[in-house]
């Protein structure tokens, strides 16, 4: 078992991924593909893979597609890269999907939204602390959508949850980054979690959050790494030339419709020849031209 701040170290520094989760054509979880994907993508430099995250679809898997995930992630890393795994939903549901991550032998847990319903920041917080309590691993907390901390409230679950190791933001309200970077110092490990990243990188390194996860890994993980390394380097022209010719005309794709933050990297795995097949409902896959205006991007950036 890897220490609660053993795992704060590692995600502390590097690039971070969360592998595409692998259905074959009926929709159902092919784990001999995900496995091949995971031996793919490890050599590449990611400092830790996030196993059933949000652009694993995590939020359209069952518990028994839950745990093949895991265990597939596992058991394909072990010695190469950690695996943490996600885990989110209702409080008992999340204890439940955060134990067994941890019977599997994830070294931590990445802790999703609630979902559905709106709760009062004392009540998000009190779901945090449940889940922490629950396992020995490592905890990240995911601050999106309608489960937002403040620093208030990381601040007792500092002290009340040691395995508490990790604030991710996809938000992007940087009052509230500012204000929980100050307040918590280096009790954390900081994440980058905006969908698309590299968008994002150099104005969060400058808040003090030099780690982000990239969804793009799937696809260009030599280009991921190279912008990566161009963040950490401050090299402004490479950053700028790849935000140019890739990163921003992706998102113009990304942005046409509503779940195509996931939709778009399936697409872009299966243009490599690293297909992982469709996207489960509600989610939806991209259509003939977006492929194509996307395949056109790629062969900028990789050939």
């Amino acid at each position: 078992m890897t220490a609660p701040q053993e795992l704060k170290h590692i995600v502390s520094d590097g690039l971070l991924s969360f592998p595409v989760t692998d259905f074959d054509a009926n929709g159902d979880f092919n784990a001999r593909g995900y496995a091949e994907r995971l031996e793919w993508l490890a050599p590449f430099g990611a400092t830790a893979l996030f196993a059933a995250g949000g652009t694993g679809e995590f939020f359209s898997l069952t518990p028994q597609d839950y745990s093949a995930v895991i265990k597939t992630a596992v058991d394909t890393c072990a010695g190469k890269v950690p695996i943490l795994a996600g885990a989110g939903g209702p409080t008992r549901l999340a204890i439940e999907y955060a134990k067994e991550a941890e019977r599997l032998g994830a070294k931590g847990v990445l802790l999703m939204p609630h979902y559905l319903t709106e709760a009062s920041l004392g009540g998000i917080a009190a779901h945090v602390e449940q889940v922490c309590k629950a396992v020995n691993i490592g905890v990240i907390v995911y601050n999106r959508a309608n489960s937002k901390l403040g620093a208030d409230q990381l601040e007792r679950l500092a002290e009340n949850c040691p395995n508490l190791i990790g604030f991710k933001d996809g938000v992007g309200d940087i009052e509230r980054m500012v204000q929980i970077r100050r307040r918590m110092g280096d009790r954390f490990s900081y994440l980058g979690g905006l969908p698309t990243a590299e968008v994002y990188a150099a104005a969060y390194r400058a808040l003090g959050v030099p780690v982000y996860s990239s969804a793009v890994f799937n696809f260009i993980p030599k280009t991921a790494m190279k912008f990566y390394r161009a963040v950490c380097n401050n090299d402004q022209e490479t950053i700028g030339h790849l935000l140019d010719v890739f990163f921003l005309p992706y998102l113009e794709i990304r942005n046409r419709r509503a779940g195509y933050a996931v939709s778009i990297v399936k697409a872009g795995a299966k243009l490599v020849g690293r297909d992982a097949g469709p996207v489960r409902a509600p989610l939806t896959d991209l259509l003939p031209d977006e492929l194509a205006a996307l395949d056109a991007l790629i062969k900028k950036v990789e050939g």
